[in-house]
């Protein structure tokens, strides 16, 4: 929980760019934040949002490593070229976006990062915002010992056949009969991606499955209700929709 800690407790994190082996092999870039400390620590997959691998995405693992979270961030786009976040995002963009099969692969390869560390515990989350969020779902549905997800308003979830493209080939929401961990969504019902008729679908289907989902959906609230550099954020959903997720992290992870 946010500012749940006692003031006599040590405290400490490093945080750095690292290159792991991701995708096909290729060598990527990593923002790798983690606690000091004895451990051992959970770790946490943060996939990035199509904003880009950008300072939200550093500032964001580092909130979870302060709760006592291994976290590593993929550069996702590494393969579009260097620049400003926002100048490789439009790269990306002008490319057709990165292709679903690459982030996995970049990944499943920072789910094994994670578990190889000698201070890990063994369990590793997977999370992500925005397009994050929903390659989040799919990682779910399609990776391996993943022990925790959390779609943070993910948009494209559900989708029209006419809305896939070579780089966003399926659904995830077709895929939800593989959905093997538990997952956390957190929403806002002003959104139009995912629209509020769109997570209603995603709950239908999941319990219908029978999954281990948690749904939460706020009033008052669109897309990126945690960006606080836009005008997006909105302070009192945000604050309770962190706190659930540290709740379910923990139950899960630690």
């Amino acid at each position: 929980m946010w500012n749940d800690w006692n003031t006599d407790e040590y405290q400490g994190m490093i945080a750095e760019t690292v290159k792991i082996q991701g995708y096909h092999g290729d060598y990527i870039r990593a923002y790798y934040s983690r606690p000091l400390g004895e451990g051992p620590f959970p770790g946490l997959v943060l996939i990035p949002h199509m904003p880009g691998w950008d300072e939200y995405c550093r500032e964001a693992a580092r909130r979870f490593t302060q709760h006592g979270y291994s976290v590593l961030c993929p550069n996702i786009y590494e393969r579009f070229g260097h620049g400003k976040p926002a100048e490789v995002a439009n790269m990306a963009r002008a490319a057709g976006g990165v292709y679903d099969e690459s982030v996995m692969g970049d990944t499943d390869a920072s789910l094994g990062f994670l578990r190889n560390q000698t201070n890990a515990n063994g369990k590793v989350g997977v999370i992500g915002m925005c397009s994050g969020g929903r390659h989040t779902f799919l990682a779910a549905c399609t990776l391996d010992d993943i022990d925790a997800a959390v779609d943070c308003w993910g948009g494209g979830v559900v989708a029209k056949p006419e809305e896939l493209s070579p780089a966003r080939p399926v659904a995830p929401i077709d895929l939800a009969e593989k959905l093997s961990c538990p997952l956390l969504g957190i929403f806002g019902n002003e959104d139009h991606s995912p629209t509020r008729e769109d997570v209603d679908k995603t709950e239908a289907v999941l319990k219908e499955l029978g999954k281990d989902y948690e749904f939460y959906r706020y009033d008052g609230a669109g897309h990126g209700i945690w960006y606080y550099d836009r005008p997006m954020y909105r302070q009192e959903q945000a604050m309770d929709s962190f706190n659930k997720c540290m709740r379910f992290l923990d139950k899960h992870l630690k």
